[in-house]
């Protein structure tokens, strides 16, 4: 299947370049701007896009990419940095720019061809950098500028290199999408095969192959992820999975049995419920650090599944619904990128593990993976579910977790997704959810004083968890959510609603 790689220089956009080309159904791949040339090679990508980053290319320790790069045949475009660092590396000048360029400007196409074909003489573009091109490499030529940046765009042709001073990935520029795509299909040659169907088919086989005739046990903890992974591993390998739903006791309401009801009844799955909440909330006991919770979760959950597996003849393989963005967010580059977390997909698990790892969505984006579910026939209460933390209810806790706090939160966080799904704004939701604080305040109910808990409703809209803006969910429904929540669940007497974005704020609290 064919590949863009995109090696990240820290830029706030790398994501988004991913997003964007797999929006034009060809697979993007995202790696460190040091990844080695060797693995470069062995990957074979179709092309390669430089990302963006804070760096200036001129000062010492400036993130730079293997020079061979350039010297390999694969087409390759720079974008902002990565244009910079094109100029850089290969002769030319880069220079801080007297007049800095923030923010939407015009594009004058002076080359019609290749990566600027059918976008029209002038467009708008989103500008973001403090230094420009001021010299040009040898055999590179100018083939766009705006009233700030005479090279706002440029080309090789001979060696198939690009760049553009701009960001095409962003919905400001208005041809984007056709640059990035003129340059994944024209210059690149990309068959724009990355579709469910096909991913499906590919990722079987390739279970199918590394299991084998061994058994492997599948984490399904009921959110959308875990749900697919192993509805798409059952139909590589049959009845060799047994898939396994651990109540850790900081779930959802009736969180465990739908699932196990459901997935039994419509896929006659080998399906195994073990109830270890009381293990985990003992291990949980008087712990408030976020990151401590995630650990515990984490190393517990392997605990419990290596126990089973003792239990399931031939077990070998743990498999995992980890996504791409778990994985960006809990890596820490050697550059400029920084974790940000830890999932419990990905950064909990112990260091020896007697389980091999199965992560078979560990390159796509959420939406991606509802694609692929619909394609298996998983209904749309399962796929379209907002997701749902590893550590679950843990971290909406945001002190020691008790069997009052997570009852309270249970009760309080059903209203809310309740009665947006009554209101029919559920599916324009990207995730919405309760959080119990560690704040008591003063009210009253009955004509006598309460001094009782928060409670913050968070919802967000998002394309893929990356970016995320408030959701502004109308004000009668909050007030009907809030009035709920005070009237019907015990120890709470204030609802406040969270109005902050992705950045700088995550999505959940903690």
């Amino acid at each position: 299947m064919d590949k863009i790689l995109i090696l990240d220089f820290g830029a706030q956009y790398t994501q988004l370049i991913a997003r964007r080309v797999r929006e034009l159904s060809v697979l993007s791949l995202v790696e460190n701007f040091d990844f080695p040339y060797e693995k470069i090679a062995e990957l074979a990508p179709k092309g390669i896009i430089l990302s963006g980053g804070p760096s200036s290319v001129y000062q010492v320790g400036a993130p730079l990419p293997d020079k061979r790069i350039f010297e390999s045949g694969i087409p390759i475009l720079g974008i902002c940095y990565g244009l910079q660092v094109i100029a850089h590396l290969l002769g030319g000048e880069v220079d801080r720019s007297a007049h800095q360029e923030f923010g939407k400007a015009i594009l004058v196409v002076d080359d019609a061809k290749d990566l600027m074909r059918d976008i029209g003489d002038v467009s708008k573009v989103w500008m973001s950098h403090a230094d420009k091109v001021t010299k040009l490499p040898q055999g590179f030529a100018p083939i766009a500028h705006t009233d700030n940046s005479p090279i706002a765009a440029v080309k090789s042709e001979q060696r198939k290199i690009f760049g553009v001073q701009f960001h095409p990935e962003v919905v400001h520029t208005s041809k984007g999408k056709e640059i990035l795509g003129n340059f994944v299909f024209r210059i690149c040659g990309c068959a724009g095969d990355w579709k469910p169907g096909n991913f499906i088919e590919e990722t079987a086989r390739d279970i199918k192959a590394r299991v084998g005739n061994e058994t492997v046990i599948c984490a399904m903890s009921g959110g959308v992820d875990s749900a697919v992974a192993a509805v798409l591993i059952q139909r590589a390998i049959g009845n060799q999975l047994h898939a396994v739903h651990i109540d850790n006791g900081v779930m959802r309401k009736d969180e465990s049995r739908n699932v196990v009801e459901y997935f039994k009844k419509n896929f006659d799955m080998n399906l195994h419920h073990v109830d270890a909440s009381e293990q985990f909330l003992k291990k949980l006991h008087g712990v408030t650090d976020p990151e401590k919770k995630r650990k515990i979760i984490g190393n517990t959950f392997i605990e419990v599944f290596e126990k089973v597996a003792h239990d399931i003849k031939g077990a070998r393989f743990l498999a995992q619904g980890t996504l791409y963005p778990d994985v960006i967010e809990s890596q820490s580059h050697k550059g400029p990128s920084a974790k940000i977390k830890t999932h419990h997909n990905v950064g909990g698990l112990p260091e020896v593990m007697k389980l091999e790892l199965i992560e078979p969505f560990r390159l796509l984006f959420k939406d991606e993976v509802r694609q692929v579910g619909r394609a298996l026939g998983i209904s749309d209460d399962i796929i379209d579910r907002h997701p749902f933390p590893g550590p679950g209810l843990a971290v909406r806790i945001l002190s020691d977790v008790t069997p009052e706090k997570l009852e309270i939160l249970r009760h309080a966080d059903d209203i809310f997704i309740e009665e947006i799904k009554r209101h029919g704004i559920y599916t324009d939701i990207w995730q919405a959810f309760a959080v119990l604080l560690p704040v008591q305040s003063v009210g009253v109910m009955g004509d006598e004083r309460t001094y009782e808990y928060t409670i913050a409703l968070r919802a967000v809209t998002s394309e893929d968890g990356m970016t995320a803006d408030w959701a502004q969910v109308p004000y009668d429904i909050l007030a009907r959510v809030s009035g709920r929540i005070i009237n019907e669940v015990r120890g709470v007497n204030r609802v406040v609603y969270d109005i902050s974005s992705k950045p700088p704020s995550t999505i959940e609290w903690e």
